[in-house]
């Protein structure tokens, strides 16, 4: 296989870049792995060519990386990102889009870009990401994914590049639920929480926060689960709050290595650390205390219910289009972000055939219950 260099920044063309250390579930999977994991004898490039020549070169695998290859999974190779994960459109300014397969000139979603379309592709049957504010629910909602966010600190991030280390999380996207599922098995914990076998809730102002056809394919998913409509919506101070925070924190994780590097990014990133720079320590502050109310809020609305609502707010943009939908899907996707909670993304189809998803949110520390209650899911 010829590697595309939107795709892959490290794919051998013979081979897996790295064999099973052990056996397990994960016996013949395959995982691109997104470019902020440490893999041993290589860099971590982090989407940023400047980032990528000072890198050092890593001695050990990232805890996740060691974690799959010793239940079995081989890596293919190390997948493009997005600069320091800081977006969510998949276009990376230096080596480009990553296709998206399931819906050709559409974008791929990011920022666990490149390893999305590897999985949509067939080039790999798993991809280890991350997720800060949509970065792999978004993808897998553009390219037709099962994906995973997990609760919070559930699946240790050493080794792993950070950008805003309270919201910072590692997922997984897979073809299906079941491999989606097993990954789970090597990399979460034992649930620690309960998750009620009540029907799900379901917000309608959260579902029309969505483009219609999503919109009507997300309610058609939440219909044959028996939905309970639930009178609830984030305030409007959460999504300025947890964008302030996230930026404080991106800043305090790579303020000092960019601080005379901006003119290394692409356009749209470097904006967001400009704006990250500016911010203050009283900003931050505040922001903060909006957040731990607000985390404090959906945990005790949710209880041990399941929250249905869109993935992301529209089908994947066409090239140009991404950031007029931006807000919109972070409103839907900060929810997960701000409560620390697990959120499965289950793939669905609008009417017109392209993909979207459908997001399962759920309990802190129920992690592996709701993955399996994701799965009986259809469309």
């Amino acid at each position: 296989m010829t590697p595309d260099p939107r795709v892959w920044r490290v794919l051998p063309r013979s081979g897996p870049l790295t064999a099973p250390t052990g056996t397990g579930v994960l016996d013949g999977e395959t995982v691109a792995v997104k470019d902020l994991f440490a893999v041993a004898g290589q860099r971590i490039g982090a989407g940023n060519p400047a980032w990528l020549a000072a890198a050092p070169v890593e001695e050990r695998h990232a805890d996740a990386v060691g974690r799959l290859l010793d239940a079995g999974a081989a890596l293919a190779g190390i997948a493009q990102a997005e600069e320091f994960a800081y977006s969510l459109t998949g276009a990376n300014a230096h080596y480009g889009t990553p296709p998206n397969p399931r819906a050709p000139g559409r974008i791929s979603g990011g920022s666990t870009s490149g390893p999305a379309t590897a999985v949509a592709a067939g080039q790999a049957s798993i991809a280890l990401g991350t997720d800060t504010a949509g970065s792999v629910r978004v993808p897998a909602a553009y390219q037709g994914l099962w994906g995973i966010r997990p609760t919070h600190g559930a699946v240790p991030d050493e080794g792993a590049l950070q950008l805003a280390p309270s919201f910072d999380t590692i997922g997984w996207l897979a073809r299906d639920a079941a491999t989606l599922a097993r990954t789970g098995e090597v990399l979460l914990p034992a649930d620690t929480a309960g998750l009620s076998d009540d029907v799900p809730l379901l917000s309608p102002a959260l579902l029309d926060l969505a483009a219609p056809e999503v919109g009507a394919a997300v309610g058609q998913l939440a219909r044959g689960a028996g939905a309970e409509p639930v009178d609830w919506a984030p305030e409007p101070t959460w999504l300025a709050a947890f964008q302030t925070l996230q930026a404080a924190e991106a800043w305090a994780a790579h303020g000092a290595w960019l601080g005379d590097r901006m003119d290394t990014l692409g356009p749209d990133v470097r904006g967001r650390f400009a704006r990250a720079r500016s911010v203050g320590a009283a900003e931050a502050k505040a922001a903060l205390t909006v957040v731990v109310r607000a985390r404090a809020q959906v945990r005790e609305r949710l209880g041990e219910r399941v929250l249905l609502l869109p993935s992301a707010a529209t089908v994947a943009p066409r090239p140009g289009e991404a950031e007029a939908a931006r807000a919109a899907t972070m409103l839907l996707t900060c929810i997960a972000g701000i409560g620390g909670l697990p959120a499965v993304s289950v793939p669905v189809a609008t009417a017109s055939g392209l993909p979207a998803g459908a997001c399962l949110v759920g309990p802190a520390g129920a992690d592996r219950a709701l993955l399996a209650r994701a799965g009986t899911f259809t469309a």
